[in-house]
């Protein structure tokens, strides 16, 4: 099933507006609220035979996408489309967090974090380098997590005095245990194969008091896909990036001792609630010296990561102007105690 929002004034296909959170037309500036917006205005177009293959509503041309992809643009008109049954059932989204930044703001907003490199080649920062920018939904799953911590360790206080000329060192000596329950609210994992997991990580964080209800509106404009990796699949990811917080949860009630030793520590963790739900990306290619660069933008937050080319040169005056600096330190120091640097 392919489905596409028209305009009830001219009948232009409508997309997602992210300024005003609206269905909005390009043609005549009318939009319309998500929840409201006339059923008799939504066009699904449905073939029982044609398991594999959509056609546009508008041109009729065939809409070729790869099996993950849930909503994309017709190539020949250009029109939104979204590939329901992809986005029904199983693989329906629970939550979804729209997009707050339009295409103009994150080109402005790529422009200045460019801009900001100081060891990044001169001739990047320079011209109109993008090559191609899409906004997109990426699939993630977010975990609400229970658990159990029981540890065990052996703790020393040490504390030295002097009487006399002696100096005395005195040391107690503690049985530790701690049971404590444990719960982290929406943990997240990305879900697509064709994602850079690093670059989705460090994206985050997202604000989850903008998630809303999924509704296929939302995605009317952007591309979008449906998750490759169950939750279940990315569980034990989940659990690896939740045990630096663990720990260091742990250490923090077992404070005030010289030494800490651990003799037993076990943690039990167990998914709670589930929520496959999208999150807004802005994918930039870059155009530098030949060679594509691929940057990611929080496309709520407008966070931007990637990694931007080095310049030899500039790195070699960095630390040849470190060293320099502290020449000039050293030399002051040396004179003002009286000696000679050579």
């Amino acid at each position: 099933m392919v489905i596409q929002y028209k305009c009830p004034n001219c009948g232009a296909d409508m997309s997602f507006d992210s300024e005003s959170g609206h269905l909005s037309c390009p043609s005549c500036g009318r939009q319309d609220e998500i929840e409201t917006f006339p059923e008799t205005n939504i066009l699904r177009k449905f073939d029982p035979g044609e398991a594999k293959e959509y056609h546009c509503e508008n041109c009729g041309a065939v809409i070729l996408t790869e099996a993950e992809t849930t909503a994309t643009h017709c190539s020949f008109c250009g029109a939104p489309v979204l590939i329901a049954d992809r986005l029904s059932g199983d693989l329906a989204p629970a939550k979804v967090i729209p997009f707050t930044i339009s295409k103009e703001e994150a080109v402005a907003a790529f422009q200045k974090w460019t801009k900001n490199g100081r060891l990044t080649p001169r001739g990047f920062t320079s011209g109109d380098r993008i090559k191609k920018m899409a906004g997109m939904y990426v699939p993630f799953w977010l975990y609400d997590i229970d658990g159990t911590a029981d540890v065990a360790a052996l703790a020393t206080r040490v504390r030295s005095y002097t009487r006399g000329d002696t100096i005395y060192t005195e040391t107690d000596f503690y049985d530790v245990r701690r049971k404590m329950d444990l719960s982290y609210l929406k943990v997240p994992a990305d879900a697509s194969e064709k994602m850079d997991d690093e670059l989705m990580d460090k994206l985050e964080p997202y604000n989850y008091e903008e998630l809303k209800d999924f509704r296929m509106p939302y995605l009317a404009g952007y591309l979008a896909e449906k998750y490759d990796y169950d939750d279940e699949a990315l569980f034990s990811r989940i659990e690896s990036k939740i045990v630096p917080y663990i720990d260091s949860y742990i250490s923090s009630t077992v404070s005030g001792y010289s030494t800490v030793s651990y003799t037993n520590k076990q943690i039990q963790t167990n998914k709670k609630n589930v929520y496959y739900t999208l999150f807004p990306v802005w994918m930039v290619y870059y155009d530098f010296e030949n060679k594509e660069h691929t940057f990611a933008m929080n496309g709520q937050t407008g966070k931007v990561v990637g990694k931007p080319p080095i310049s030899p040169f500039k790195v070699a005056a960095w630390f040849t102007g470190i060293a320099a600096s502290t020449f000039a330190v050293m030399k002051v120091i040396s004179f003002a105690v009286g000696g000679v640097l050579w």
